[in-house]
């Protein structure tokens, strides 16, 4: 399946660059997408960082995780949105 993620890589704030096993990558920022409580504990940068890549995808000890689709099309909008600037 090609939204499996490969590898990730904090880079500042609340982005993270993401690889996908079918190449693709890009960087995907979530400031934005903390709703619910499962996510709160996001909002802190040291908690924020400690994610691993498990069930292929990105997620934290406390369960919070987001659907690796979801991020694939999330980076392929927003390339797609800057790419046509």
């Amino acid at each position: 399946m090609k939204y499996h993620i490969i590898e990730a890589k904090y880079i500042n704030n609340y982005n993270i660059w993401l690889k996908f096993k079918d190449g693709f990558e890009g960087k995907m920022d979530f400031s934005d997408e903390f709703d619910g409580p499962i996510f709160e504990p996001l909002k802190k940068i040291k908690y924020f960082k400690s994610f691993i890549i498990e069930g292929n995808t990105i997620c934290w000890d406390n369960g919070a995780d987001f659907a690796p689709e979801y991020l694939y099309q999330c980076i392929k909008n927003r390339t797609a949105t800057v790419a046509n600037r």
